[in-house]
């Protein structure tokens, strides 16, 4: 699946991955590649990535992601709310 984490300010992650584990407003769902369709809002917390492949941070790597000390393939990204579209393997994040 294609995913995109962005704010107002910059684009934060663009990337292929396995699953995201994202804070809706009524909890914590999963999402994984052939999931239906989906628009939610987000509430504040974490969006769990796994990754397709092993993280490595580069220049160009917003402040924003942070490792996981136990999985070099699950990083994770702090929002404040917003929205999660999902339509045909591609995840957007519009996220405060």
């Amino acid at each position: 699946m294609q995913l995109e984490i962005i704010t107002p300010e910059s684009k934060i992650f663009n990337g292929e991955v396995d699953a995201v584990l994202l804070p809706g407003l009524d909890g914590l769902f999963q999402v994984l590649n052939g999931h239906a369709p989906i628009i939610s809002g987000l509430a504040k917390g974490e969006v769990k990535i796994d990754l397709s492949i092993p993280f490595e941070r580069s220049e160009s790597t917003s402040e924003l992601i942070l490792n996981d000390s136990s999985n070099t393939k699950v990083i994770r990204v702090a929002i404040k709310g917003g929205v999660v579209e999902l339509l045909n393997n591609k995840i957007i994040v519009l996220a405060e």
